[in-house]
C-alpha cells in the first residue's frame, strides 16, 4: 500500500470520527491505567460496570492501595482473571506511592516497570493521558492492519513499529482509536462489514463481503 492510499484512509475515519474518544471510563491518568490493566481479554463495557462500583470511593493510589486485594476482588470478580489483576492493580497502585509521589509515570519504561502493565497498556496511558502519538496495538489493530494493508505484519510489535512508521504525522495522535473503533465496528473477526466500511475501496482485503 503506498502513502497516498494511507494518508487517504486516516483522512477518512478522521472524517467520519473527528474526535475519537475511548470507550472506557475514567476520571484520571490513574483511572485511566487501572481500567486499561483490567481490560486485558475482556471488553470495556464490563470493565466500566466493574469500576463504576468502586471508583468514585476508591479512585486514587491512596485509597485503591488501602482497599487491598480481597476486597478488590469482589469489586471485579465479573471480569476474567480478576484474582491476578486484582493483586497487579494494587501493587501498582502502591508502586505509584512509593516510586512516583502518586502520580502515574509519563515514560514507557516506568509504565511497564508496574505489575500487569505491558506494552499495550503502556501505550494507551501515554496516548490517551499525556497526548503522546503512541499506538496500542490490540486484536482489532493487529487485523485492520494486516487485512487492509495498511501496515501488516506479523506481531503486534512490528505492527505497531509499521504504523509509527507509516502513519503521516497529523493523523498519528488519533490513529490509535481510529483503528481500533474501525475493527470492533466495522472490520470484525469473522464477518467484516465491508458495504458499510468508508475505506473498502482503499483496502486490499480481496476476500471483501457481499452482504
Amino acid at each position: 500500500m503506498n502513502s497516498t492510499k494511507r494518508r487517504e484512509i486516516f483522512a477518512r475515519l478522521q472524517a467520519a470520527n473527528p474526535h475519537p474518544q475511548s470507550e472506557l471510563d475514567y476520571a484520571s491518568p490513574f483511572q485511566l491505567l487501572i481500567a486499561v490493566l483490567l481490560s486485558a481479554q475482556a471488553t470495556d463495557k464490563s470493565v466500566n460496570l466493574a469500576t463504576r462500583k468502586f471508583f468514585p470511593q476508591y479512585g486514587t493510589p491512596e485509597k485503591l492501595a488501602a482497599l487491598g486485594v480481597a476486597r478488590l476482588e469482589e469489586f471485579i470478580k465479573t471480569i476474567g482473571l480478576f484474582r491476578t489483576k486484582a493483586k497487579n492493580a494494587i501493587a501498582t497502585s502502591q508502586l505509584i506511592l512509593e516510586r512516583h509521589g502518586g502520580l502515574v509515570p509519563q515514560s514507557r519504561e516506568a509504565l511497564q516497570a508496574l505489575p500487569g502493565v505491558g506494552r499495550k497498556t503502556a501505550n494507551v496511558v501515554l496516548n490517551i493521558a499525556f497526548g503522546e502519538p503512541a499506538i496500542a496495538v490490540d486484536t482489532h489493530i493487529f487485523r485492520v492492519a494486516n487485512r487492509t494493508g495498511l501496515a501488516p505484519g506479523k506481531d503486534v510489535l512490528a505492527v505497531e513499529l509499521k504504523l509509527e512508521k507509516v502513519t503521516p504525522p497529523e493523523y498519528a495522535q488519533h490513529a490509535h482509536h481510529w483503528l481500533i473503533l474501525h475493527g470492533r465496528y466495522v472490520c470484525v473477526a469473522r464477518k467484516p462489514k465491508c458495504l458499510q466500511c468508508g475505506i473498502a475501496d482503499l483496502c486490499d482485503y480481496k476476500s471483501k463481503t457481499k452482504a
